[in-house]
């Protein structure tokens, strides 16, 4: 695997060998093998800091070879490390009182109206070994240490991981951390594996030891790999982030009163890590007139930054993407959208804002193209005349991560609360006032939504996101020695539990 530089398209020499599938299966049945070395999730707690640590000691490489190999910045790099190592600490604070195992004990009660009941203990255990699929976004906070990565090793499952050839040396780098962090806390090196090159993503969806997986990236890919995953002669997890369009509307009132707030953010939010965010606002529905022009004005006006896209074949794809965009009846081009390469960045690319009627959309099946995503810098702004314009336009929408809407400061009426309940339908996250791009690392967020945005109803942010990695299994009158620790009396390793329906925190109280 070679390291390439995104802003030449120059190679920066080889890295790491592309893994075949025998290389795969090695992997997979060394991580298997060391799953039961997580079974204690204080041992994984440590795990987890440990990583973080590491991380942090390593983090002038780290971020160096990030740096060079996304040319997202040494800024965005270094605040992606931080959050990075924050997401591990807060999976294993997480894990920590055992309250992910969602620990239920009903004692058995022979005097239970309609039928005497047995003793039930439930709790979650661990699916096995997660292969994860690093994204090009986000070379850390989504990749080999990322949030999937953590969530699975928080819940007890090894990884095996399947580095984005965008940036092989910070995948290297990454896993050596964390696998010096499994044997600094006394776990085998193999709880964490990193493998590379095209053939090895199927063959580790397809391993038979392979028990779920984590993917971000394009729906292209991502429903290649979901397909595998269903059609395995045992169909496993899929926990797939594909794309999104994350839709925002701006109301007249708001239009009228906020032009200029509302347009300054847009041209930041959409032009972040140069339109690179899954969570990019690509489609803006604008009142028509001269409310909405001028928040048109404002986003044209902003000054917007022109760079390197991640690598050679995203930029063509953007590139030709804005051009067949732009080519369609009635659409307007206020921003021009394009090739911009000077100097050292000879591959840059310069961001864009399209515009179309609403009724152009609605009417015509070809301009059904502007409400797939287009990854990059550019966004499409929708000028609708009337409510039923608008409806319409929602009414043609996929679903997505987010969805946001941008009112005037008095409008929490009726009209509102319906439009940010019809927003509700269509993604995992609505956001009200502000704008999508950002996705803060807490217990309350959802980071998914409604095919194609996720293959399932789950988080791949926040505390829950330990869920996707999980089972619920169930004792009926087992003697208390055969019993997992965190289901026997006495509760040994101290976890959070709900007893006979009262919500306990102490083994005493157990």
């Amino acid at each position: 695997m070679l390291s390439i530089d995104p802003r030449t398209g120059e190679s920066r020499g080889p890295v790491a060998v592309e893994d075949t599938a025998a290389d795969v299966d090695t992997a997979v049945r060394a991580a298997h093998a060391a799953r039961k070395a997580l079974a204690d999730h204080r041992t994984r707690a440590r795990l987890l800091r440990a990583a973080a640590e590491l991380l942090e000691k390593d983090g002038e490489a780290i971020t160096a070879a990030a740096e060079a190999e996304t040319a997202l910045g040494r800024v965005r790099i270094t605040g992606e490390l931080a959050r990075t190592c924050h997401q591990l600490r807060a999976f294993a604070e997480a894990v920590e009182d055992g309250g992910h195992l969602d620990v239920i004990i009903d004692h058995a009660d022979p005097e239970a109206r309609p039928a005497p009941r047995p003793d039930l203990r439930r709790c979650k255990v661990p699916l096995g070994v997660v292969a994860v699929f690093a994204a090009s976004n986000f070379p850390l906070a989504f990749s080999v240490p990322g949030g999937d990565t953590a969530s699975a090793l928080a819940a007890g499952c090894p990884v095996v991981v399947k580095a984005h050839p965008d940036h092989p040396r910070t995948s290297v780098l990454c896993a050596r951390a964390l696998r010096a962090a499994a044997a600094e806390v006394g776990l085998p090196e193999d709880v964490v594996s990193v493998v590379h090159g095209f053939e090895a993503g199927p063959a580790l969806v397809r391993h038979p030891l392979t028990a779920a997986v984590g993917f971000t990236g394009s729906v292209r890919g991502g429903r290649a790999l979901f397909d595998i995953a269903c059609a395995r002669p045992r169909p496993i997890p899929f926990h797939g982030e594909l794309g999104s369009l994350n839709p925002v509307v701006v109301t007249p009132r708001a239009a009228r009163t906020r032009a200029e707030e509302i347009g300054a953010g847009l041209a930041a939010s959409y032009t972040q890590g140069l339109g690179q965010f899954c969570v990019k606002p690509g489609l803006v529905l604008l009142p028509a007139g001269a409310d909405g022009d001028a928040v048109v004005r404002a986003v044209v006006s902003a000054r917007v930054p022109s760079g390197p896209l991640l690598d050679p074949r995203m930029r063509e794809a953007f590139l030709a993407g804005a051009r067949a965009r732009a080519a369609l009846p009635g659409v307007e081009e206020l921003l021009a959208p394009g090739e911009d390469g000077t100097g050292d960045a000879p591959l840059s690319v310069r961001p864009g804002v399209l515009s179309v009627p609403a009724a152009r959309l609605t009417e015509s099946a070809p301009h059904s193209e502007l409400l797939d995503e287009c990854f990059g810098p550019v966004t499409v702004l929708v000028r609708y005349r009337s409510a039923a314009e608008l409806a319409a336009v929602l009414g043609m929408l996929d679903g997505n991560l987010t969805a946001s809407v941008h009112l005037a400061a008095d409008e929490r009426d009726e009209a509102a609360t319906d439009l940010v309940s019809r927003l509700t339908e269509l993604a995992g996250r609505v956001v009200v006032d502000g704008w999508p791009t950002g996705v803060a690392v807490a217990p309350a967020m959802h980071h998914g939504g409604p095919y194609p945005a996720s293959t399932s109803n789950s988080t791949s942010v926040g505390a829950t996101a330990t869920e996707r990695w999980l089972r619920p299994v169930c004792f009926q009158n087992t003697p208390d020695e055969l019993l997992p620790p965190e289901l026997r009396d006495g509760n040994p390793l101290g976890v959070a539990r709900r007893v006979n329906g009262v919500n306990v925190a102490s083994p005493a109280e157990s």
